[in-house]
């Protein structure tokens, strides 16, 4: 795959299940844009976690549910709109592609409903949020995160539509831009969609941990085996890869907690996240 190349997303991108409980974190303004705050004991921003969602936002109770998480492991956790209030709303996800229990159970006609609305949403929303519209979105985030008193070592956790960005962030700084726009500490990504093979592993230079899904629809099993021998060859950069036996895109967010093996790959994948981030997010006054 070249460069210019990339995975795009399908419907098993959009597969998944709602989780129950309730986000405690509390609603802000930062930098311009809503975003959720999950912190830790004590409230310290020592070591900052900024999340980047899947394209059902900053909103859906998953991605709050598990921002909770990180900061119960004493992450201050920011969950940003980087869509500005364009995220594909939740119903989509409940009616065009339910859990893949239910999928089974729909008939042919059903299914090729749903398949039709895919492009039709999916497409015009990836073009309105295209690189050149959330990159500086994200990059931007990051500085102003940077500049909050207290602010120590600053990490970025993707899924899907951001998980490429979490990588983009693992970039480090531009430094050919004045101020040294973006770039994050450490980056965890879970099954990343969208990803240029090499070009959006090339420049990493920033400690990034991969969750991957062995039944992923968006990355092939050839395409994870290139991103393993490229990150290989990168000796100078920390970096993990685990495989996820028998998961799809999604897992990570969006599991089926019906099944004990669904949900065991999502708890590791956030022990996965949490440990990475404990271990490269390394406080100066530490």
């Amino acid at each position: 795959m070249s460069e210019g190349e990339s995975i795009g997303m399908s419907s098993c991108c959009l597969s998944g299940a709602l989780h129950e409980g309730k986000p405690t974190g509390r609603v802000d303004n930062i930098g311009g844009l809503d975003t959720y705050i999950a912190e830790p004991k004590g409230g310290s921003k020592t070591r900052s976690v900024i999340f980047i969602s899947d394209i059902f936002g900053w909103e859906f109770p998953n991605t709050r549910l598990l921002a909770d998480q990180y900061a119960l492991a004493g992450f201050y956790t920011y969950l940003p709109d980087f869509h500005e209030g364009d995220s594909l709303p939740i119903s989509f996800l409940e009616n065009v592609e339910p859990p893949l229990k239910k999928q089974e159970q729909l008939s042919v006609t059903e299914k090729a409903t749903n398949a039709a609305l895919i492009p039709t949403t999916l497409g015009p929303w990836l073009v309105k949020h295209r690189e050149g519209v959330a990159k500086p979105l994200i990059d931007g985030f990051v500085n102003t995160v940077r500049m909050i008193p207290g602010t120590d070592t600053v990490g970025a956790v993707g899924f899907c539509w951001g998980g490429r960005y979490a990588i983009l962030q693992a970039h480090g700084p531009d430094v050919a831009t004045p101020g040294k726009i973006g770039g994050v500490d450490a980056a965890f990504a879970a099954h990343p969609s969208l990803v240029a093979v090499p070009g959006d592993f090339d420049p990493v230079s920033r400690p990034l941990s991969l969750a991957l899904g062995t039944k992923d629809s968006l990355m092939d099993e050839g395409t994870r085996g290139k991103i393993v021998d490229l990150m290989a060859e990168k000796k100078e950069v920390v970096h993990e890869i685990r495989l996820y036996e028998e998961q799809i895109h999604g897992f990570a967010l969006r599991s089926d907690w019906s099944s004990e093996k669904d949900k065991k790959a999502m708890d590791e994948a956030t022990r996965q996240g949490i440990e990475w981030m404990e271990k490269y997010l390394r406080s100066g006054k530490e």
